[in-house]
Formats: structure tokens, C-alpha cells, sequence
């Protein structure tokens, strides 16, 4: 997909904001101005600060790891204007920062992103750091990474291991950011994507590990969801009245592609509830997480298949 050339921002910003010299005056008045305008969070920060801090210094071509000496310089005029428009696009627009950006990292790696993807922010990021352990004895050698998006996951975890990946993903504009993922971190040889309705075209195939953050936000809780939430794509959240629709399929579908000893690892969310009331005596282990994030679960082959009458 051919990007569109930014505009170039003019210089004649309003008067009130000639005395924004340096810096730290840009993020500060970011910062009040979201505040101030009720932004959402939680594509990559939580609050206003940390946001617009990103912000400006992407605007700026400057590391988020700056040197606090720096936040004194001032700015050009053709630097002012260049911040302005970026923050005036988040204020008018309520895009997420990461698709403004065009980049957010996960487990450690950078991945693009844009509207045609869900924001990377899965707590997964920190099982694929600790190479799945407990639940899973060594690092696993086939991956299918299902509802793949932006293909982050599956990424991460061949970059992370000796192991195959297969992405599957069902959205063509999902598949093409897929693959400049893949081209940019130069995993085509072991990071192979496939297109198809959860596990169409994958028939004979068996994995260690299947991993999915797929849709799982019920339809009235969707229709509820901030502007930035809702700018991302409507068939990465919305999975039905309660939530539970493709989650439902994977569970039944799944032994089928495992190993013996395969594992699934599911991310619901905010949907625990609904999980349980549909499926209370399943016996799904729940992730606790050092680093924040919730509602994953694990299951094994032989668990599902034992199930396998009550989904």
C-alpha cells in the first residue's frame, strides 16, 4: 500500500504559543492539552505525559531515551511547527500514538503498525521473554500464531527462539503489514504467514505452541469503547454478544492442531466473566504476569480434548 506524503506544516503558529520555546515546554502544554481534552490511553502509554513526551520527540527525530539536558534546547521555527501538527493531529483526530508513530515495540522488538492492525500491547510480550516456562519445559520449536495482526507475536517468538512460525490471519490489509514485519526483521526463512478463517489451510499441521490474542470484546461493550479504541479495526475486537464467538471456535478447533503435548495460550482480557460463565468448568490455567495484564489463559492438548463435548 503506497503511504501518502505528509503535508508540510506551516510555520505561523497561534500566538498564544510563541512562548513555547524548548523541549520541555512542548511536553508539558501536549500534556495539558490531553488532559484537558479527555484523550484515551493505552496504546503504548497510560497517561498523558508519557504520551506526549513520545510525541514530541518523534516529531523531533530525537531517542526516547534523551538526555534530560537536552529537554532545555530550543526549538526552530520549522521544529515548532512540525511538533504542532503532529500533537494537533492526536488532539483533532484521536488516532492512537502508535499509528501516528507508525511503530510501537513488543517484547523488546520494534514493529510497524497502522490503522489495518490492532496496537501491539498483549501481556504475552512477557511469556515470550521468559520462554513460556513453567507451562512450557523448553522454548517450543513450531509456533502458530493465530489472529496474527500485525504478526508481533509470532515474530517475537522466532526471534526469541530456534523456532518456526506460522502466522494466521484473515485480513488481507492485516497480511501486508504482516509482511514488512517479517521483511523488517529478516525472519522470512522460519516466519511463514497464511491466510485463512482461523485455521483454514493449515489441515495436517501440528504446533508445540498455538498463541492467539483474537476478538474477544462483546459487541455493546465495542460500541461503548473511546475514539481510539474504535479507530483501530472493528474485526480484531468485536466477537459477538458476548465476546466469545472465535474464542469458542479455537477452543474447539485446536487439539486438532496440536502436538501430544502441545499447549494453547489464549488471551481474552476483560472478557474473563464471560469466559467463565460460558465455560466454568474448563479446566484453563490463568496467567499471572509481573509486569501488569491479565485475562490469559493456558490450556493443554489433552485438557481440550477431554472438554472437547462441553464446547
Amino acid at each position: 500500500m503506497s503511504m501518502p506524503l505528509p503535508s508540510v506544516p506551516s510555520l505561523e503558529l497561534p500566538s498564544d504559543l510563541s512562548a513555547l520555546a524548548t523541549v520541555r515546554d512542548w511536553v508539558r502544554w501536549a500534556a495539558s492539552r490531553f488532559r484537558e481534552a479527555g484523550l484515551t490511553f493505552g496504546h503504548g502509554t497510560d497517561n498523558a505525559l508519557d504520551e506526549a513526551f513520545h510525541l514530541v520527540l518523534h516529531a523531533l527525530h530525537l531517542p526516547y531515551d534523551l538526555p534530560a539536558l537536552y529537554l532545555e534546547t530550543n526549538l526552530s521555527a520549522s521544529e515548532r511547527a512540525a511538533v504542532h501538527a503532529l500533537l494537533r493531529r492526536r488532539l483533532d483526530t484521536r488516532e492512537p500514538a502508535a499509528y501516528l508513530i507508525g511503530e510501537i515495540e513488543f517484547a523488546g522488538y520494534p514493529f510497524y503498525v497502522d490503522e489495518r492492525v490492532l496496537v501491539p500491547r498483549s501481556p504475552i510480550a512477557e511469556l515470550i521473554e521468559r520462554g513460556f516456562a513453567p507451562w512450557l519445559d523448553e522454548p517450543p520449536k513450531t509456533v502458530l500464531d493465530l489472529c496474527a495482526g500485525s504478526g508481533c507475536i509470532g515474530i517475537a517468538c522466532a526471534l526469541h527462539f530456534e523456532c518456526d512460525v506460522t502466522l494466521g490471519e484473515i485480513d488481507a490489509g492485516a497480511l501486508e503489514v504482516t509482511a514488512r514485519n517479517i521483511a523488517r526483521h529478516a525472519v522470512g526463512e522460519r516466519v511463514k504467514a497464511v491466510k485463512g478463517d482461523l485455521f483454514a489451510g493449515l489441515k495436517g499441521r501440528r504446533f508445540d505452541l498455538i498463541v492467539s490474542n483474537p476478538p474477544y470484546v462483546p459487541t455493546s461493550e465495542w460500541e461503548a469503547l473511546a475514539d481510539e479504541y474504535r479507530r483501530e479495526p472493528r474485526l480484531a475486537l468485536d466477537a459477538g454478544s458476548d465476546g466469545m464467538d472465535i474464542v469458542a471456535r479455537i477452543l474447539r478447533e485446536a487439539p486438532e492442531y496440536l502436538e501430544r503435548d502441545g499447549l494453547l495460550i489464549c488471551e481474552v482480557g476483560g472478557s474473563v466473566e464471560e469466559f467463565e460463565a460460558r465455560w466454568p468448568r474448563l479446566p484453563v490455567t490463568w496467567i499471572h504476569f509481573q509486569r501488569g495484564g491479565d485475562g490469559v489463559f493456558s490450556i493443554g492438548r489433552e485438557a481440550l480434548q477431554k472438554a472437547r463435548s462441553t464446547l
